[in-house]
């Protein structure tokens, strides 16, 4: 059945309309994204089956143009929909932080650091560098691939920090596998990092690991 033969009430652009975003389960939502189904299937009925073959509404949104492309209705254009909202979301976050302190935020932050990275399926390392306020100046991509001391530099973390006048900066990298549990490493090179940036007087004020469904402080675990 087609939803233009649903009554009006259970669609789920009428839904949106009368009760609001946050009234829509998981399906509903990706359904409007998709607007419409395959011959056969409704657009709804294509939102639940992505959802539940990618296993969460999360995984569709996040999923790289070939994965997407595999399941039967979805091709470029919606991977780039996808793409726009993730980039769309992500900015929105940042300037939300961007307008006042960043520890008066720490739940802004970490969504912003899921959205930014938790989905990458290789380690990447971001700082958000502060000013003196700890309001953010920039987002920078330090690395991409293994996080460790060999691919990411102390001098070269400083050298960002100072070439932006960074008062203070809050490190994060992911952790595709998934756990959030920092490594030995994570802890020698964080140990190290701040040691340096106190000599420059820069103070590390977090890093943070990094999954799709959560993030871990180091700061929070007495790690810094």
């Amino acid at each position: 059945m087609s939803i233009k033969d649903w009554p009006e009430t259970d669609r789920p652009r009428e839904k949106l309309r009368r009760l609001g975003s946050g009234a829509l389960n998981d399906t509903e939502l990706l359904a409007i994204l998709l607007r419409t189904g395959i011959k056969g299937i409704s657009a709804v009925d294509l939102a639940r089956q992505l959802i539940k073959e990618m296993g969460s509404l999360r995984n569709v949104l996040n999923a790289d143009s070939e994965t997407l492309c595999q399941h039967k209705g979805m091709g470029l254009a919606s991977y780039a929909q996808f793409a726009v909202i993730r980039e769309i979301s992500q900015r929105m976050l940042a300037e939300e932080i961007a307008q006042g302190p960043v520890f008066n935020s720490p739940d802004r932050v970490s969504s912003f650091l899921r959205l930014r990275i938790g989905h990458e399926p290789v380690e990447v390392c971001l700082a958000l560098l502060l000013n003196q306020r700890h309001e953010l100046l920039h987002t920078v991509e330090l690395a991409r691939g293994t996080v460790n001391e060999n691919t990411v530099y102390i001098r070269q973390i400083a050298a960002t920090a100072l070439e932006h006048h960074a008062a203070a900066i809050i490190l994060a990298h992911n952790h595709p596998g998934q756990s959030c549990k920092p490594s030995e490493a994570d802890k020698i090179f964080t140990d190290k990092l701040k040691q340096a940036l106190e000599v420059l007087n820069i103070h590390l004020l977090d890093h943070f690991i990094v999954t799709q469904k959560s993030t871990t402080s180091m700061m929070a675990l007495g790690l810094i």
